[in-house]
């Protein structure tokens, strides 16, 4: 195991009937910028009563609303540009992970003379931020949690993701019923997301840090278990919840931090993402499976952590052979994945082969779990095709 630091600052208030906890954001200052997506939270009364709190408690509210998914630079400037013009205290995100990504970024690039884009290309740069305060209305990318944040700039094909502790959110209140009224085509987008993010830090060759593979494979199975459930029955207060805090776990830094390695399927969705604007959990699912496929053909000894994922998390028999195992694990992510009706190739998204040099090239990754080079990101992108 490797040796880490360990500190979430973000206060989390989880359950129903939290929303009382924003009387918290008067420790920060007066002014709120209040940052949301296309309008459901008005639509389903999230927004007025969010409004109605802080007005009773003083706080004076500026709005930037129209977030998009993959959320864009312009964005996040013209947030930057309220806050500093209107003298803005603190930032808070009502929505998804996109929501939250770009309330980072303009809390950051608040507190930086220069333009935000630079915050994204190297996040040693960010060296102070807005406080940050988050209401969840979607699981799916742990931005409630985690100190990272993904912008898009796609007049130049770009999605990048950045880094910083000063980012992490103050403050998140997590309301499982908040989340009952995201679409099904969103929610499985969502669990794709969750389980992908675990993939990412399970599969690692780091030796000794068995409590981190642990803890994921509970993660794993608790993805497993729930996802379908609040597919099928959105309302459905305990698969909702168990997903909630799933989608906080599996990026917070408790299975990551010890066992650390580069991602490997992100960086390629965020190309497929940078280029044709999709869905990030859909991306994910159809890339994870041929990732899995490609990689224990060319190293049989990524071999070993597909056994355990396949006896931990899939509860396959041990009676069959490594390589068995290995590739019925696959097999079952891909039925997992099928079973939210969620795409398995590229060219059910309109995508094609256009761009698949220009998005290997940038995708290739020399200290993941099992090191990519830009011909062999190609290859992969070829099956998924």
């Amino acid at each position: 195991m490797n040796n880490f630091y360990f500190n979430i600052n973000t206060k989390i208030y989880f359950g129903t009937d939290q929303l009382t906890h924003l009387n918290e954001l008067k420790n920060f200052g007066r002014k709120v910028l209040l940052v949301y997506g296309g309008g459901s939270i008005k639509r389903n009364g999230l927004y007025q009563k969010v409004c109605n709190i802080l007005r009773n408690n003083d706080l004076e509210i500026d709005e930037l609303s129209g977030v998009a998914p993959n959320p864009k630079i312009d964005t996040v400037r013209k947030g930057v540009k309220l806050c500093k013009t209107n003298k803005i205290d603190m930032v808070l995100a009502v929505g998804g992970g996109s929501v939250i990504d770009c309330a980072k970024i303009i809390a950051a690039g608040s507190c930086y003379a220069k333009d935000p884009w630079d915050l994204i290309e190297n996040g040693k740069k960010i060296e102070s931020s807005l406080p940050i305060i988050t209401i969840l209305t979607m699981s799916a990318t742990g931005s409630e949690m985690d100190p990272f944040a993904v912008i898009s700039d796609l007049s130049r094909n770009l999605k990048m993701a950045t880094e910083s502790q000063y980012i992490r959110p103050k403050l998140s209140i997590l309301n499982p019923e908040f989340t009952f009224s995201v679409p099904k085509k969103q929610t499985a987008a969502g669990i794709a997301d969750i389980f992908s993010h675990t993939c990412e830090n399970y599969f690692n060759n780091v030796k000794g840090a068995s409590i981190q593979s642990h803890f994921a494979e509970g993660v794993f199975r608790t993805v497993i278990e729930f996802g379908p459930i609040a597919y099928n029955e959105p309302n459905d207060y305990i698969a909702r919840a168990n997903l909630m805090w799933a989608s906080s776990m599996a990026i917070n830094g408790i299975i990551s931090l010890g066992n650390e390695v580069a991602w490997s399927v992100h960086p390629i969705e965020h190309e497929l993402s940078a280029f044709y604007d999709i869905t990030h959990g859909v991306g994910l699912a159809i890339l994870t499976t041929y990732w899995m496929e490609y990689i224990i053909n060319k190293d049989p000894k990524t071999i070993d952590k597909f056994v355990q994922f396949g006896k931990e998390v899939w509860k396959i028999s041990d009676k069959n052979k490594p390589l068995d195992i290995a590739k019925i694990s696959i097999e079952k992510t891909r039925a997992f994945f099928d079973q939210l009706n969620l795409p398995n190739k590229l060219s059910q998204v309109n995508i094609d082969n256009t761009y698949f040099e220009k998005m290997a090239k940038k995708a290739s990754c020399s200290s993941g779990f099992c090191p990519l080079s830009k011909d062999d990101v190609l290859e992969i992108l070829k099956m998924a095709l």
